[in-house]
């Protein structure tokens, strides 16, 4: 390995290029920040070790004619090399060269200026900058960029860099991703800062910062010449600093493994396609993963789901699934495995019964006879290509079942079951989604599952105290038998009605004690429903119900969510705190058993937007209207111009004890009808309320007169 190297001296008659078996730009703002520090702290007369640059150097012979880089390579002024590890080091540089010179193009001085009169000192022009570090422009012809450093074709960042960040005309429609958006704000955090610093610092603040860039970031560069080293290298390189998620190990591991093939196993067109369906596949995948680029999906999420309904479900937590990809089902020895010899070494023969002699008849020679040296490729072309395409096939449903609203296939009445399985907590049950999205079943049938599945997740894990991995692992292996075609959505959903027959009485009543028992803690708490993990979830279902029959819009579940002020979204019509008001309208029930309606489902209520929570313990008649401020602007929303559950509420004319206990009844009968379940009788709803006793007298704390 040589000296190290500066950059200007790097990038002297040389292509970069990051291949398809790489990842996208990963880096954020502690990557980020931790470059800019380094470079604006380093002290004059030193240098910055940046770390080592591996590369692989392509022969020109493998550059097609038809390749942009084909004209600087074919004279043999340049060499193109590919990116084995230092592409997060180099693609920052590039991001912040560009940076640079959109901030210099934007000063007032150099405004409607031409590249090559703009000038960073005295003989260097950002047009020369762009040269050296940036891209070449064919001379002669139809003119053409050739960048000096970008992705091979294949990259799913590959037109993003050219049109978006480095300013390419022509881009048109260029997809995003999560990695798009780490090169945008890689981008947008260089150009405030290098802004920042020249108001501070002037010209003469941006000509040092590039002449030590340039200069005094040093890199050691070693070359991989044999093409074999380097999926090998990649692998091993990436699993120091920031982790290859699993996803982009296994791209390089297949790629890998499509040039260990011998010719009469894939010839030379095979290879190409099949390693061109890799890629497609990956694109796909990294395209749906992300998608909504603002929240984008887990790599290793995706694929132990799709792993689990490919090949096995493992009760087993962590990294199981990568291990049996890299390890079992894509390891390089399936490929070509070779078998050892049969060696007879001379071995101590240890003192056996007769029972031990019976059992060696049968485990004997027959084994090691049988063991004769073969070499069979056990792992086909076929499996890899199988494999990828359904893996490509599944990332767009994976993405369904997050974004369900986003989809250009799903129904209207789909999309609405996977929104409500997500607010609910779709649980383990994700995989099984994505299963049943990619069989293609009609509508009408997946819409019977979602609905099965719902029904099975409210009532077993909202309604009782099952643990968290009931039937887990049933329902983890129905993903496989689904996409495999071994079930039916006739046979899941007998199976999600059985595994939640215990929450039901012989009689079909449903067996409420597991509930009661639950919520009994949370009023012991002075909690009660409020604490309730399903009560959002209840209560915008109530609201749907409600909007069912108006013309008005829904609210917005962003609305019941916690707010980053965590402010809630649930109001207690009757207060935690009393006012003079309340403790009338309360007079009857003893102050002790007070809590209990506090906090009695009846007396919970669904608001249309977080302003709401300043209703506080207002009385119910100034709760009912809104609030202005002075100026006449509105300061709150009222309960009758709120939520369809807030108007209702406010066609009553007062709120106390009975009130609620109505309320809460009419919440039990919804219960019961939306997911299909029959308390006992009047007494057991009742009982549900926490409120009162059970066989007709008066209810707990109600002073008789």
């Amino acid at each position: 390995m040589d000296e190290p190297k500066s950059l200007d001296s790097l990038f002297k008659e040389k292509l970069f290029r990051i291949p398809d078996y790489q990842r996208g730009y990963a880096w954020g703002r502690e990557q980020l920040e931790a470059f800019w520090e380094d470079l604006i702290n380093l002290p004059d007369r030193r240098s910055h070790y940046t770390g080592v640059l591996t590369l692989n150097e392509i022969p020109a012979a493998d550059v097609k004619q038809d390749d942009k880089e084909f004209w600087l390579v074919d004279d043999h002024s340049y060499k193109l090399y590919h990116i084995v590890d230092g592409q997060q080091r180099l693609t920052t540089f590039t991001l912040f060269l560009q940076a640079f010179i959109e901030l210099l193009r934007s000063l007032r001085e150099n405004e409607d200026q031409a590249d090559d009169l703009i000038y960073l000192t005295d003989t260097l022009s950002i047009a020369d900058v762009e040269s050296k570090f940036l891209f070449k422009v064919k001379p002669a012809g139809e003119a053409f960029r050739t960048y000096k450093f970008g992705y091979t074709v294949d990259n799913p960042s590959y037109e993003y860099l050219r049109y978006r960040i480095l300013g390419e005309a022509g881009g048109g429609t260029v997809f995003e991703t999560f990695y798009t958006l780490n090169l945008s704000n890689g981008k947008r955090y260089f150009k405030e800062q290098l802004r920042a610093w020249h108001e501070e610092e002037g010209i003469s603040g941006l000509q040092g910062i590039y002449r030590t860039l340039t200069k005094r970031f040093l890199f050691n560069e070693y070359i991989i010449k044999d093409e074999f080293d380097v999926f090998v290298a990649f692998e091993t390189m990436n699993n120091r600093g920031k982790r290859l998620s699993d996803l982009e190990l296994l791209k390089n591991r297949l790629i890998y493994l499509t040039t260990i093939y011998t010719d009469a196993e894939l010839d030379p067109a095979e290879r190409r396609d099949l390693r061109n369906s890799i890629n497609d596949a990956w694109k796909e995948v990294y395209f749906q993963l992300g998608r909504n680029k603002l929240k984008p999906l887990n790599d290793d999420e995706f694929l132990r789901a799709h792993w689990m309904m490919y090949f096995k479900f493992s009760r087993q937590t962590g990294r199981d699934y990568i291990k049996f990809l890299l390890e079992e089902q894509f390891a390089p020895q399936r490929v070509h495995r070779k078998i050892s010899q049969p060696v007879e070494l001379e071995e101590a023969e240890e003192q056996t019964t007769d029972a031990d002699l019976e059992a060696d008849d049968e485990n004997g020679l027959d084994e090691v006879e049988s063991s004769v040296p073969k070499k069979v490729a056990e792992l086909g072309p076929d499996e890899i290509r199988d494999y990828v395409k359904s893996l490509k096939a599944s990332s767009v449903h994976w993405f369904s079942t997050f974004y369900p609203e986003m989809s250009d296939e799903l129904t209207r009445e789909e999309i609405e079951w996977i929104q409500r399985l997500n607010r609910l907590g779709v649980a383990y049950f994700r995989p099984l989604l994505m299963a049943i999205l990619k069989k293609r079943y009609d509508p009408g049938q997946r819409v019977v599952a979602f609905k099965e599945i719902e029904r099975f997740l409210f009532v077993v894990f909202r309604l009782t105290q099952a643990r968290s991995n009931y039937r887990s692992s049933e329902f983890s292996n129905a993903v496989r038998a689904i996409d495999r075609d071994d079930m039916d959505l006739a046979e899941l959903k007998e199976r999600l009605r059985e595994g939640m027959s215990f929450t039901f009485t012989d009689e079909g009543h449903f067996a409420n004690d597991d509930f009661c028992l639950l919520l009994q803690k949370k009023f012991e708490k002075r909690q009660g429903y409020y604490d309730w993990s399903g009560l959002r979830y209840f209560l915008y279902e109530y609201e749907l119900k409600l909007l069912s029959s108006s013309r008005q819009n829904k609210v917005d579940w962003e609305d019941l969510l916690k707010t980053p002020k965590d402010t809630i979204s649930i109001e207690h019509i009757y207060p935690q705190s009393e006012t003079v008001e309340w403790r009338q309208a309360f007079k009857s029930i003893r102050e002790e058993e007070r809590d209990a309606y506090r906090n009695s489902l009846g007396n919970l209520l669904l608001l249309s937007s977080a302003i709401n929570s300043s209703l506080q313990n207002h009385s119910f008649a100034k709760k009912k209207e809104p609030k202005d401020n002075r100026d006449g602007s509105k300061l709150r929303n009222g309960y009758r111009d709120g939520s369809h559950s807030e108007i209702e509420v406010a066609r009553c004319e007062e709120w106390g004890p009975d009130e609620i206990r109505e309320r809460g009844m009419r919440l039990i009968r919804f219960m019961e009808k939306r997911w299909d379940i029959c308390f006992a009788d009047d007494q057991a709803r009742e009982k549900m309320l926490f409120i009162g006793s059970v066989d007709g007298e008066e209810p707990d704390g109600v002073a008789s007169e």
